[in-house]
């Protein structure tokens, strides 16, 4: 058995590889600049774990997700193998203690967000790190074209240069052909290597339902199709209605957004993953690097703003190779939304010089002047005072900041810090603290280590789930320690923060390069165009349209998606969805009420069962009221 089958077997239990996982590892192993598209489920982790395990050094993955972050490592390191992590909310002391551990030889895998890669305790000890190879996982995040660019990706080309002989293995699974192209490019491979698993999903049948009432039909659909679900919403007010509208429907679901607490993201994803709960309704902060292969179906209430992020997210149902079903509610309302999105994302030129004056007016910083000047910046406030609304004056900051005029950091989470200021023998001796000023000491230590000598940077909501304390009550106590002296304690903030990165210009000098402006905006208008073609389609083949939209061409349609559907049943006429029809009524024969979900009794495809029902609904044959459907009088 050669050396990367024994280390699969060894580590992972499998004998052999999948899909083109070993030519990829064969690739990077033999030191070659390696791109490799897979999609969602496709086994991405493998092909950099496993010829990081066969190499000498450190294999250094950039990835911009903390979760799949704190999941691979823990997984690693549960299978015997050396890992760490650098991200945000790491002190010092620690970041340092993971890389001199790199250097020393005692880490293997070591994950990096790309926002850490310039700084300058990373790069002076990268210089020291005997690396194997790099891997930029999500790495259409680097190309300008991707759906999902940014710039903290192109330092990665800073650390190429630190070590210019190590190969990089870059894995995505969204990505066009100009896409692919671009990623080389920006990488600096030093050869064309692509690596190309199919997109298609056989498995995965992809359904557009057009309906005027969304929540009464992602009711339905929950009814007739079992097993786990995550369904996606636009907003995060929306996550927490559409969460409560399916509990008291008796579809047990919590709800996921970045708003949430840290803490609390944690534990409603892990409720979720061990199935005390069915339904996760989610904005897209959730589901990258979730590793939950048997959810049966993805349900979008929204549309997206591309191909890429559908294709992305949908791709998380039936992970497992059983079935699964990516659901898109629809109606001509969501062509109205998306197509504004495009203005919304892309205002007029005069109104982001707009912005900019009232930036000036609003920090009072004179033409001429302001270069390197920082400022927290409350948005809120902002569009209060100069009558803008926030996400017009978000988007032209953004291209603000593209044209290098400023750097526009939104929300940047700055996590609470704390560090002792006794020592620890004062500490076990001091009278008079309260129970919850006890609590929260001993939380404190149970949970950070070096309080004793720096800042260490806290998470305020796991230690409200320690203590059984709420939120603003462990603040309030750090307050009070703060106020004795025994700790020095600084709060957290959220919020972003603009940067004059060049001194103030009068608007009338403002300039916005075509590929800041013009370029990009043509590139967002034909992902929206592209997403309402598919949406609004109901002639051709959907996962056809979705290979073909990254450049897999097929000769064949995936005969379960709705429109293959529809066409099968045109052309069958006393076909399966009559049987179908058939089999409904014999259940209610009795003329009594049943649940909804005795249609799970039926050995039938979903789509078949949803359109017997549909049909006998609509010619009034069966009514359905609160989950229960019967026989008419």
């Amino acid at each position: 058995m050669d050396k990367y089958r024994e280390i699969l077997r060894r580590y992972w239990g499998y004998d052999d590889f999948r899909g083109i996982q070993r030519e990829i590892i064969d690739s990077i192993g033999s030191g070659k600049d390696t791109l490799g598209l897979m999609p969602t489920g496709g086994g991405k982790s493998v092909t950099f774990q496993v010829p990081a395990l066969a190499a000498d050094g450190v294999c250094i993955v950039v990835t911009p997700l903390i979760a799949l972050m704190k999941d691979q490592v823990m997984n690693l390191k549960r299978r015997g193998i050396s890992s760490a992590a650098i991200y945000s909310g790491l002190s010092r002391t620690e970041i340092i203690t993971i890389l001199e551990n790199c250097v020393f030889g005692a880490v293997r895998i070591l994950y990096i967000s790309p926002e850490r890669l310039s700084s300058q305790i990373f790069q002076t000890k990268l210089r020291h790190i005997k690396v194997s190879f790099f891997a930029i996982d999500e790495a259409h995040c680097i190309s300008q074209w991707g759906y999902d660019f940014r710039p903290s990706y192109l330092k990665i080309s800073d650390i190429r240069r630190l070590h210019p002989d190590v190969p990089v293995l870059a894995l995505t699974a969204t990505a066009t052909p100009n896409v692919v192209d671009d990623i080389q490019e920006k990488l600096g491979f030093k050869e064309r290597r692509v690596f190309r698993m199919s997109f298609e999903r056989k498995n995965l049948a992809y359904v557009v339902r057009r309906t005027m009432d969304k929540q009464g039909e992602l009711i339905h659909i929950l009814e007739c199709v079992e097993g786990c679900a995550i369904v996606y919403v636009r907003s995060r007010r929306r996550a927490k209605e559409i969460a409560v509208m399916l509990n008291e429907n008796g579809q047990p679901a919590t709800f996921y957004h970045a708003g949430l607490e840290s803490a609390e993201k944690d534990k409603r994803q892990k409720d979720w993953q061990e199935d005390k709960v069915r339904v996760m309704v989610a904005t897209n902060a959730f589901g990258m690097g979730i590793d939950k292969p048997d959810v049966r179906i993805v349900v979008h209430t929204d549309c997206p703003d591309s191909i890429e992020a559908y294709f992305q997210e949908a791709g998380r149902a039936g992970r497992d190779g059983n079935k699964g079903y990516a659901v898109m509610l629809y109606n001509d309302s969501d062509r109205n939304k998306l197509t504004k999105r495009i203005s919304d994302t892309f205002p007029d030129k005069e109104y982001i010089k707009k912005v900019y004056e009232h930036l000036a007016y609003f920090y009072q910083v004179a033409a001429g002047t302001g270069y390197g000047m920082t400022f927290e910046f409350n948005i809120e406030k902002f569009c209060h005072n100069f009558k803008h609304f926030p996400i017009q004056a978000d988007a032209a900051l953004k291209i603000l900041n593209r044209a290098g005029y400023i750097e526009y950091t939104d929300e940047q989470d700055n996590k609470a810090r704390v560090m002792f200021t006794v020592s620890r023998d004062t500490l076990y001796r001091l009278e008079n603290n309260s129970e919850n000023e006890d609590k929260v000491i001993v939380t404190l230590l149970r949970n950070y280590g070096g309080l004793f000598s720096d800042y260490n940077f806290i998470d305020e909501s796991l230690i409200a789930m320690q203590t059984g304390l709420k939120s603003h009550e462990v603040y309030l106590t750090l307050k009070l320690l703060a106020a004795k002296h025994i700790i020095k304690f600084i709060p957290r903030k959220k919020t972003p923060y603009i940067r004059y990165t060049q001194r103030r210009e009068n608007t009338e000098h403002l300039m916005f390069p075509k590929e800041v402006y013009e370029e990009r905006k043509r590139q967002f208008t034909e992902r929206i165009n592209a997403m309402i073609e598919y949406a609004a389609t109901d002639d051709t083949c959907r996962s056809r349209m979705l290979l073909e939209y990254f450049g897999e061409h097929t000769d064949h349609d995936c005969d379960s998606c709705d429109v293959c559907m529809e066409h099968r049943k045109e052309n069958n006429h006393g076909d399966a969805t009559t049987v179908t029809q058939a089999e409904i009524m014999a259940i209610l024969s009795d003329m009594k009420p049943h649940p909804i979900t005795e249609l799970n009794t039926i050995k039938r495809p979903y789509e078949q069962i949803d359109t017997a029902l549909t049909y006998l609904i609509n010619e009034e044959k069966i009514y359905r009221m609160d989950g229960m459907i019967f026989i008419g009088n």
